[in-house]
């Protein structure tokens, strides 16, 4: 197996990785909240998890990737305070919470898909491990890490020395910090593990447990249906960098203390996605946008996943539809290029001489070196612009790093919206003027076309025009 090397949050430096069962990896990814629709943040965090499972398998390994669907328990403040988000879903639609999860679940696929997103090999739902999560909480509770309040059962982490490692809290400072509503909570950082449902009022989603009525908090879902699926300890755990202070610090919490065993070997944390004036996205404040944006602007949702791709995934993005746009036209040429190399052969039997394989190397040191794919794509132009590689290597060694970058290379071809209405009936009265010899009306509007910013290819098949 080829060295591999991650960024660990945990220790804070680039990592060699060494699984724990040779030549496997188990992957958990957090999962979207289907209360509303992912936005392109959210998005890029699932692109770089789907990054990271395709670099595993072309690298030879037998992946294992779990991602959680969170359909219950997150609460309006990602803690323990405010309702369901579910709930203010509820209320915004008219549908029952069933409807709202099963809805945002399909939409989220549906988005995913467009990306060349993998769905991954379990996709566990929090309302159906209902009992492993009990289970985890009468566990802690066995143990002495809960107690008891009026409005739910809470995880007590003044009983272990290292809580909050992973964001480097400063336990003391937070405790000593301005004065917050703690309700019963005994120390600041406390969480929930079971939330009560209210007495004067019946929940969509409630279940019965040994401390009563009530459903699961956010936090406890992960632990369980990780431990589930891929064993109380395992290899990577994936997210935004968001998670780190709250979510994954309390799933370590409790995961550890609930098994007696270390969780989880790498963690790794995807930067922000902000808007061009620096917000950053969120479905709760509604100030966000979705794959569907790209298409109602005409211009693929691959383009996204290029663009993503030429940003390392620790380093901030700025979204704006300039760069785009940009990446679109980029990943347009990309395909293009790489197609008339190939002339619609098959490259399955093209054997790579000496000089492909060392691109081919430099490709992957960079793919191997946490995934820096940007470095990566830079090394893919200038394979492509050397002189030392035939046409088809150039072509086989593309769809080869496409196995990982899952941007269609060799099939891609530019949406039908790609060229607005207006500019394809300029380009038919253009081929009108030519065909009846009015080449001064003509070379007008192929001004007029290469102004808005699209050039005109004549081919022998007829013009066809496309973003310049």
């Amino acid at each position: 197996m080829p060295t591999i090397k991650l960024f660990n949050t945990w220790t804070r430096k680039a990592e060699a990785f060494k699984s724990i069962t040779e030549g496997e990896v188990g992957i958990y990814t957090c999962g979207t909240t289907v209360y509303h629709n992912a936005h392109i943040g959210n998005m890029r965090a699932f692109i770089f998890a789907d990054v990271l499972r395709h670099t595993f398998d072309y690298a030879g390994y037998k992946v294992n990737h779990v991602m959680n669907i969170t359909d219950v328990g997150h609460l309006t403040d990602d803690g323990d305070l405010g309702e369901d988000k579910m709930l203010v879903a509820m209320r915004r639609e008219g549908l029952n919470a069933w409807d709202i999860a099963k809805k945002y679940t399909e939409v989220f696929f549906e988005h995913a898909a467009k990306l060349n997103i993998r769905k991954p090999d379990h996709v566990p739902c929090a309302t159906d491990h209902i009992k492993e999560q009990i289970d985890m909480v009468q566990k802690l509770e066995e143990k002495g890490f809960t107690y008891k309040t009026s409005d739910g059962v809470y995880f007590d982490t003044s009983k272990i020395d290292d809580y909050g490692y992973l964001a480097r809290l400063d336990i003391d400072g937070l405790q000593a910090g301005e004065r917050v509503d703690m309700g019963e909570k005994k120390n600041l950082t406390d969480f929930a593990l079971w939330k009560f449902s209210p007495k004067d009022a019946q929940r969509d989603m409630e279940w019965d447990s040994p401390w009563g009525v009530g459903f699961p908090g956010w936090h406890i879902e992960c632990s369980a249906m990780s431990a589930r699926y891929l064993g109380e300890h395992f290899d990577i755990h994936t997210g935004g960098i968001d998670h780190i202070p709250v979510h994954h610090t309390n799933e370590i919490a409790q995961s550890e203390c609930a098994h007696g065993k270390k969780f989880v070997n790498y963690w790794m944390h995807v930067a922000f996605l902000n808007l061009k004036d620096g917000a950053k996205m969120s479905k709760s404040s509604g100030k966000f946008l979705t794959v569907d944006a790209f298409e109602d602007e005409g211009i693929s949702p691959l383009a996204y996943r290029y663009l993503c791709l030429t940003t390392h995934y620790r380093m901030g993005m700025d979204f704006d539809w300039d760069s785009l746009k940009a990446a679109a036209t980029g990943h347009r040429r990309l395909c293009e290029r790489v197609q008339k190399l190939a002339d619609g052969q098959s490259l399955d039997s093209v054997e790579l001489s000496k000089a492909a394989l060392a691109h081919k190397a430099k490709i992957d040191e960079a793919l191997f070196d946490d995934l820096n794919t940007a470095k990566a794509l830079g090394q893919v132009f200038t394979m492509l612009d050397a002189d030392d590689v035939s046409g088809l290597e150039k072509a086989k060694l593309a769809s080869l790093v496409d196995s990982i970058f899952c941007i269609d290379i060799l099939s891609y071809a530019p949406p039908k919206a790609d060229v607005p209405a207006e500019v394809q009936a300029m380009l038919e009265a253009r081929n009108a003027a030519r065909k009846d010899r009015d080449f001064a009306k003509a070379d007008q509007l192929r001004d007029e076309i290469t102004a808005l910013g699209f050039v005109i290819e004549d081919t022998a098949q007829g013009s066809v025009v496309k973003r310049g």
